[in-house]
């Protein structure tokens, strides 16, 4: 299981730099103006150079992705029930995420900041979370299903 976790959290890190780098081009399409913003201004201010910043935020955009995936695992401890696993899912990707946001400016440095980025990040969570679940029902519905019709199940389904 250690190296799972190891291997899972080392192939998240490039994942978490793309998904970062998508945010920034995402922000700035919708700020519309030409520019590419990679980072928060206060961010290089902070951090004494645009440089600087940028390398700090492609760091906890990798680290991100090493916790997210890296604590994936928990979606496999099938003796856990399904509220344990999202409740300890959810408490690892919302310390990591406010952590990482405080830290590139990605939220406003207060108790109501700090509030309104974990009850965003949880409306997030749970959508995504609905979202998956009935995905993974249907998908055990059609496996259901073939069994049923003595049907075999094919991997890639």
């Amino acid at each position: 299981m250690k190296k799972k976790i190891i291997y899972d959290a080392a192939s998240g890190f490039p994942i978490g730099i793309a998904v970062g780098f998508l945010f920034s081009l995402i922000v700035s399409v919708l700020i519309g103006d030409g520019s590419f913003y990679p980072v928060m201004p206060e961010l290089a201010v902070k951090t004494g150079s645009e440089l600087n910043a940028v390398i700090l935020q492609t760091v906890l955009c990798g680290a991100l992705g090493s916790v997210f995936k890296g604590a994936s695992i928990v979606w496999e401890l099938e003796s856990w029930s399904l509220l344990k696993q999202t409740g300890v899912y959810f408490a690892i990707g919302c310390v990591a995420m406010a952590a990482a946001a405080y830290t590139a400016g990605w939220m406003h440095s207060s108790i109501l900041g700090a509030l309104f980025f974990i009850a965003a990040f949880g409306v997030i969570f749970v959508l995504i979370w609905i979202v998956q679940y009935f995905l993974w029902k249907r998908k055990v519905e059609q496996i259901n299903e073939r069994l049923k019709k003595g049907g075999a199940i094919q991997q890639n389904d």
